[in-house]
């Protein structure tokens, strides 16, 4: 009897192995890829920043960002006018952040890549109406992103996990009121992701500096440009390209953290970040409910399937408290 215990113990086992052995990574399609710094959340004087469109582009154009959205309230502005910044340096992708509401509570929806005003939507839900600003987003073949959902306490975890046909949240936004760590019994961004993704969520996190403030004090009650932003992988500076590989995960955000690359094949991640003097890093690779799997001080850091992950992302932080954060590599 003990020796067919031994037999049936050793079977499981090696079942196990080779389960854990035929998972692999969906590997990224980034090879032969540039990379591509941008923002895709800011305000001018259109709606409630405090500089116009042109002296807003200006300063991200010098500040070496690639593309940016100009997503002021409910109100579009359109790229062509502002023609003389565009060049083979610096892109303009058309936005506008949908600005509805739900009773007392801010819903607040960008679209990315729109052709024209898209009017914000209103419904008798909290998820109807954020349902409906993603789906008129869709209809004129833009890329929708739930922005801040924490800002106002106004959108909870139970209510994202039901949004459809969203693939991008705002995990990070550099704004001062919107409680990225949440508090007061709510979650932060990042637990809220792990959770939409141990659910089976495809969704990708961005950072963003939601910027209204250009002139005056640069300060931490502000809302100043550069606190946050996403690195894109794509073959060349095309607003379709990178929407495209913004929905497929192929980049990563920051709030300073510079990476130079994110190599991934069917067992292995591998990430290479760019040192910055003498800072110190360390890497955290993720798995399911937000449990570290692996931490690292090494550059570049290294993660090898074990088995058993649904999904791997990666959390890089300097000794500055600067962050990157890897977006997650599913596993099949």
């Amino acid at each position: 009897m003990r020796r067919q215990s031994l037999v049936c113990i050793g079977f499981s086992l090696v079942l196990l192995l080779q389960v854990a052995r035929s998972q692999v990574f969906e590997v990224p399609m980034t090879d032969g890829m540039q990379l591509f710094k941008g923002n895709t959340h800011t305000h001018t004087t259109m709606s409630d920043g405090d500089s116009g469109p042109e002296e807003v582009a200006r300063w991200y154009k010098s500040q070496g960002y690639r593309f940016l959205v100009l997503s002021d309230h409910n109100v579009f502005t359109d790229p062509r006018t502002l023609a003389g910044l565009v060049d083979s340096s610096f892109l303009l992708i058309p936005g506008e952040e949908l600005t509805s509401r739900f009773q007392k509570k801010p819903v607040h929806v960008n679209g990315l890549n729109i052709p024209g005003f898209v009017p914000p939507q209103t419904d008798s839900t909290l998820l109807g109406t954020i349902q409906k600003n993603v789906d008129v987003v869709r209809s004129v073949k833009g890329v929708p992103h739930v922005n801040h959902p924490n800002f106002g306490w106004a959108i909870d975890e139970a209510t994202l996990l039901q949004v459809k046909n969203d693939r991008l949240l705002e995990i990070f936004n550099g704004h001062p009121t919107v409680h990225n760590h949440g508090g007061s019994g709510h979650p932060g961004m990042e637990e809220v992701w792990d959770h939409l993704l141990t659910s089976g969520m495809r969704i990708y996190g961005i950072a963003v500096d939601d910027a209204h403030h250009f002139k005056e004090e640069f300060g931490p009650s502000r809302a100043n440009p550069g606190r946050g932003w996403i690195v894109v992988w794509a073959s060349g500076l095309d607003a379709d390209e990178i929407m495209r590989n913004l929905e497929a995960g192929y980049f990563y955000a920051s709030t300073g953290v510079e990476l130079e690359d994110v190599q991934v094949s069917s067992r292995r991640m591998e990430i290479r970040i760019r040192q910055k003097s003498n800072f110190g890093y360390r890497t955290e690779f993720i798995g399911a409910e937000g449990r570290v799997l692996l931490q690292t001080e090494e550059n570049p850091a290294v993660f090898e399937l074990r088995g058993g992950e649904k999904y791997v992302r990666a959390r890089v932080k300097d000794s500055g408290g600067f962050v990157a954060w890897v977006q997650p590599v599913f596993v099949e």
